[in-house]
């Protein structure tokens, strides 16, 4: 089997548990139950999910320590930020803060910034801490939090293998898809701003 072709099978593996719901038999679980209610909200909201999936572009352009770090730091700070949320402590301007990030990491990936991996995580644990914040909010009444949480935080985990997947697969050849790609995240986090979506 040859590099590309192992490269796409990669990808479609990555991608074929995102584009799956689970069959449940019994009444009460499902998409309104913690886990499966967890996992869905970072796949739900156009926010969300262009920020993880901005993450993996990144880290796949920087390389190296970088492709692990930033997405890790990133569910790290984010279960941090869930755990302040779910406690109802404050925190100001998470909504537009939540917005800048699409934006902000869109082009981020679309300019090829390269900072040091130190850097990388500050920035990105800013916006996971806003993005936390929001998730942990917004748990269900009737859902067990630490499930709820344990949902999205793999949901996030492969939004971020997704981009991690795409960036690796374009190639150093083809870096410029990976850059166009995060120039559709930019935009999109524009529109998020104005409305559009």
């Amino acid at each position: 089997m040859t590099t590309d072709s192992l490269k796409k099978l990669a990808l479609a593996a990555l991608l074929l548990p995102a584009a799956t719901l689970p069959a449940y038999a019994h009444v009460g679980i499902g998409p309104t139950s913690s886990f499966p209610a967890g996992f869905m909200h970072p796949l739900s909201g156009l926010d969300h999910l262009t920020v993880m999936i901005a993450v993996g572009l990144w880290a796949a352009l920087k390389g190296g320590k970088a492709i692990w770090a930033w997405p890790l730091a990133f569910v790290g700070v984010m279960l941090g930020g869930a755990a302040l949320g779910m406690a109802h402590v404050p925190m100001p301007f998470v909504e537009p803060g939540i917005l800048a990030s699409v934006v902000v990491l869109g082009l981020l990936v679309a300019l090829a910034v390269d900072l040091p991996v130190s850097a990388g995580i500050a920035i990105i644990g800013v916006f996971a801490l806003l993005h936390g914040h929001a998730h942990g909010t917004e748990v269900p009444e009737n859902a067990a939090g630490l499930d709820y949480m344990a949902g999205f935080a793999l949901a996030t985990i492969m939004l971020h293998l997704v981009g991690i997947a795409a960036g690796l697969a374009s190639g150093l050849k083809y870096r410029v898809l990976t850059r166009a790609a995060g120039a559709a995240c930019a935009a999109i986090g524009v529109g998020l701003v104005f409305g559009a979506f």
